[in-house]
């Protein structure tokens, strides 16, 4: 990296820094509070609290202010209208109307060709009848020759009937009056042309869009545009009107039915949710340190238009797992973990990653509430500066940055610790067989000063029938650690679970059960030998053996 490219990064950083300094702000009556607590939670254990430093804005009518309302009510308005216009959608081009208009002149031509080849045709039916009528009345008057002269007659004018409607026009009966055959022609002549039919059905992401409609999210993904063009009406409804053409061109609605990079279901893929009901998606970026999967994925243009439909697929199937209506989850949060990826020196990401990067912030407006990038090696900075001409300063105030010592102190910010997967330092194992429900054993948390001991006592009630398994973690770890069980009865001995032992920085939760013959408690002792503060999560229960 040159001098000049090495200022640019650190620019930067700067600037990211700043960014994520809006996030992390919180009002003065607020901050004493949560000093408070902490002060609070070095003397006794708490349950953790919820963050209240992020919230989705609201998307109740009564929330917004007067010129959002203003708003809201001109773009439906200008929506309603150009939906019964029928101008949501691109006209035909010049050049295509041309060929449209001379292919339907053909398709007339012919019809006509046929209509009158179908008039000579009922002019000789006609011709026929009438003969069959003489004949019949030639019978009545000639009763000398009844039944040869009607025999003769009849397959005669039969005969040249049929021949006359071989073209696959069907000739009336000869025992049907003349008033009654009519000229055949085909049903899409016999109708008058008809007029444009209005789609009043078009929706976006499930919900319906036109007005008249009175669903509960319209205005929610109304919303959406407004606030992604600061409630400029003109420019939020040129947004979703290229929105909707993009979906349509793109055969959008359909994608979630298409088997798309299968082999890239480790790549990202939605995990849990956070304090506040938002699905979490994880984009783990590592993965594309595989030559092979890279090649694969990035090897050329066709296979990175196939990663960009992935990646809109994956953005579908989050959606599905929104709540678009007010007072719901109609954003996600986002994880992209950065550990081992392959960095910006990789033309084929860089360019992959700002397509895709365009192609969800101009489609998928406000539906990512918090866009948070953790395991952040130098080089980010970097691409961050590629990247930020095509992302809006809206956009990137939801930017927040984390590196890796700081991972799951950030990321419980949002999340609570029983929905941060374990690599992630939080306690959700895959297929967990102890803790079935979020609610099981709800997380505490101390705090434990530099160079204290702290114990966490577990009680063991119940005996014989039921095991008890607990859970602990702490933050950046460099701690002495056992566990015993302490019986009730002084006379019995103490038995050690787990010898003491110095557990590094980079440890993850640990997870250990227990089962007493009697009762007592199972406790936890940690001794903090660095310089630090530290935080300590735990949670516990008992599982009934049958």
């Amino acid at each position: 990296m040159t001098v000049e490219e090495t200022q640019v990064a650190v620019a930067v950083a700067a600037e990211v820094v700043e960014v994520e300094e809006p996030v992390k702000e919180v009002k003065e009556c607020e901050k004493a509070v949560v000093e408070g607590l902490v002060e609070e939670s070095e003397s006794k254990p708490t349950t953790v609290e919820k963050s209240t430093s992020y919230k989705e804005e609201s998307n109740y009518l009564s929330d917004l202010k007067e010129f959002e309302k203003k708003a809201l009510v001109e773009l439906k308005s200008k929506l309603e209208e150009a939906i019964l216009g029928n101008n949501i959608f691109k006209r035909d081009e010049p050049n295509k109307v041309e060929e449209k208009e001379k292919a339907v002149a053909e398709v007339k031509e012919k019809k006509e060709e046929k209509t009158e080849a179908a008039v000579k045709t009922t002019e000789k039916t006609e011709a026929a009848v009438k003969t069959t009528e003489k004949t019949e009345s030639a019978v009545k008057s000639e009763e000398t020759e009844p039944a040869v002269k009607a025999e003769e007659t009849e397959p005669a004018v039969k005969k040249e009937c049929s021949e006359k409607t071989e073209e696959g026009e069907k000739a009336p009966e000869l025992a049907e009056k003349k008033e009654e055959v009519a000229v055949p022609v085909c049903e899409e002549e016999a109708k008058p042309e008809s007029s444009e039919v209005v789609d009043t059905d078009i929706s976006l992401w499930g919900v319906p869009l036109f007005p008249g409609k009175g669903s509960e999210g319209t205005d929610v993904v109304l919303l959406k545009f407004l606030r992604a063009r600061e409630f400029k009406v003109n420019e939020a409804f040129e947004m979703l009107k290229k929105t909707l053409q993009w979906r349509k061109e793109s055969k959008i609605d359909s994608i979630l039915d298409e088997e798309i990079c299968s082999d890239l279901s480790s790549a990202a893929y939605l995990n849990g949710v956070d304090r506040e009901g938002h699905p979490v998606c994880y984009n783990i970026f590592g993965v594309f340190d595989n030559e092979e999967l890279y090649q694969k994925t990035f090897g050329n243009e066709e296979k990175r238009g196939q990663f960009l439909r992935w990646r809109v697929q994956l953005m579908e199937k989050s959606i599905q797992k929104l709540e678009l209506r007010p007072g719901g989850a109609t954003s996600l949060l986002q994880i992209n973990d950065l550990k081992n990826s392959p960095g910006p020196i990789k033309k084929e990401l860089r360019v992959a990653t700002k397509q895709a990067v365009g192609l969800l912030q101009d489609n998928y407006p406000e539906l990512v509430a918090k866009n948070i990038f953790i395991n952040v090696p130098f080089w980010y900075y970097a691409l961050n500066a590629l990247l930020s001409p095509f992302l809006t300063q809206r956009t990137k105030s939801k930017f927040v940055v984390a590196r890796p010592a700081k991972v799951t102190e950030t990321l419980l910010k949002y999340i609570p610790a029983e929905e941060i997967p374990i690599q992630y330092g939080g306690f959700k194992r895959e297929n967990d067989t102890e803790f079935f429900f979020s609610e099981d054993g709800s997380v505490s948390e101390l705090t434990l000063k530099a160079g204290s001991t702290q114990t966490i006592e577990i009680d063991v009630a119940e005996v014989d029938n039921s095991t008890l398994v607990w859970d602990v973690s702490v933050l950046g770890w460099e701690v002495n650690y056992k566990e015993e069980f302490v019986p009730s009865d002084e006379g019995s001995y103490t038995i050690i679970v787990q010898k003491k032992k110095k557990i590094g920085a980079n440890e993850g939760p640990i997870r250990n059960t227990f089962r007493s013959n009697e009762p007592g408690k199972v406790v936890l002792t940690i001794e903090n030998t660095s310089s630090k503060k530290k935080r300590v999560l735990y949670r516990h229960k008992s599982n009934k053996c049958f």
